[in-house]
């Protein structure tokens, strides 16, 4: 070898260095995240913890991959073997579902609703979505978010009386504005959606329906709640949460002229080479959510968000809607005299992760909130029963109750007493070992 082809060459170490030797800063950050996911009981709604294999296909070789277009149709050579990922993907999440099409290239949640909106609006159309506060998403038409401003987005909220949807409400909304789009589906509502009623009332007034499951699509492909497919035009959910996969998007339907739009949306619409690590290990969790035992899963899920709900109200705190159909909820802290910004610092200081969150009509403001949202996925996938979630909920009401005895905020007595007690419990049930 010549000197200048060897310097022009990766050094020895390109291909054999590992993560530690080549960049040990970045090792440090991952190596402490993984620390505080071992010790910390993780109540964050939206997260869940994925398994081995999803993280091994996620950091495979094919995130060297380029593959415009879709299998069969690429725009690069070289794409026999991410067409067999995909492939898989695709079949497997029909499969999971009972969907007659499914598109796997959404790197996100938005992007997956993003390319609802460009296969089945005209911007400036009305639409109708949960409103935010009473427990929607930004995408469903937030004036913040991209669907707020391209579209006409109208809300529909909750009774005030029990923070529940009204259906007969809905569809009076629906017969005002409208709308040629009405989403289904959010981000802090405990409670079972009427999917044959919305289909009825989009129906009625000649639009489409879209559900949005990301939060609950663990719980559908469990077999623990109703799905969606049979009576949504489209169906969009993310990959994690209670999916338990790697982060991204995946969009479901049955027909196949608007799956035609919806993948022409995606790619040329909206992305180019999609994620081709990420789908592997999308197909991977889709594997891994066909088993039997991720039905078991599903159902702790529920039973566990219902018994951390029984008892936290069993010490006190008030929960929004009165309870939970699914895998969260909502803790209305005004009764306490308490904020969910100030909450969550305190809980997160004992080792319990969780968020603020705003509850319907909340009077404060989104980086304040009166309410926290908890949920049982991340803990039920490391091990978690019914018995430990009560355990947990007791944990939290000793905070909260110390909390809202504190002038300054913090209760750092009982915070570290509870973090000991975590830290027993978690070293009880241990991940990636």
């Amino acid at each position: 070898m010549t000197s200048s082809s060897k310097t022009a060459s990766a050094p020895d170490s390109f291909f054999t260095a590992t993560l530690a030797q080549a960049d040990p800063e970045i090792a440090a950050a991952i190596k402490g995240e993984l620390g505080r996911q071992r010790h910390e009981i993780e109540l964050i709604a939206s997260e869940n913890i994925v398994s081995r294999a999803v993280l091994e296909a996620q950091g495979s070789v094919m995130t060297n991959k380029y593959a415009e277009g879709y299998p069969g149709a690429r725009y690069y050579g070289g794409c026999e073997w991410v067409d067999v990922a995909e492939t898989l993907a695709i079949e497997r999440a029909k499969k999971l579902f009972g969907a007659g099409f499914a598109n796997v290239q959404p790197n996100s949640g938005s992007q997956m609703n993003q390319a609802a909106f460009l296969a089945l609006l005209q911007p400036g159309d009305t639409f109708m979505g949960l409103d935010l506060a009473a427990g929607g998403h930004l995408t469903h038409g937030s004036p913040v978010n991209m669907s707020g401003k391209w579209f006409k987005a109208a809300h529909y909220t909750v009774r005030r009386e029990d923070q529940i949807i009204d259906m007969d409400e809905v569809q009076k909304q629906a017969e005002q504005v409208k709308p040629k789009l009405i989403i289904a589906g959010g981000s802090a509502y405990s409670r079972a959606w009427d999917f044959k009623r919305f289909r009825e009332i989009a129906d009625s007034v000649g639009a489409y329906l879209l559900v949005d499951m990301a939060h609950f699509a663990g719980l559908v492909a469990g077999g623990v709640h109703a799905s969606p497919v049979p009576h949504a035009h489209v169906t969009t959910t993310t990959t994690h949460k209670s999916l338990r996969g790697p982060r991204g998007g995946l969009i479901l339907t049955n027909d196949e002229t608007l799956a035609k739009k919806l993948n022409s949306a995606i790619f040329p619409g909206l992305q180019g080479g999609p994620l081709m690590h990420v789908i592997a290990a999308k197909a991977v969790a889709f594997a891994e959510a066909l088993r039997p035992d991720f039905k078991v899963y599903a159902k702790n899920v529920v039973e566990n968000a219902k018994a951390l709900a029984e008892t936290l109200r069993g010490h006190g705190l008030d929960i929004v809607s009165g309870g939970t159909d699914n895998h969260l909820m909502l803790v209305d802290l005004r009764p306490k005299g308490l904020k969910g910004n100030i909450s969550e610092k305190a809980l997160v200081r004992a080792a319990i992760t969780c968020n603020k969150n705003g509850i319907p009509f909340d009077p404060e403001k989104p980086f304040v909130t009166s309410g926290l949202r908890l949920g049982t996925p991340a803990a039920t996938t490391r091990g978690f029963g019914v018995a430990e979630f009560k355990q947990v909920g007791g944990m939290i009401a000793e905070v909260l109750n110390a909390l809202a005895q504190s002038p300054d905020g913090k209760a750092p007595l009982v915070e570290a007493a509870i973090k000991e007690r975590v830290k027993a419990l978690t070293d009880r049930f241990p991940i990636y070992q």
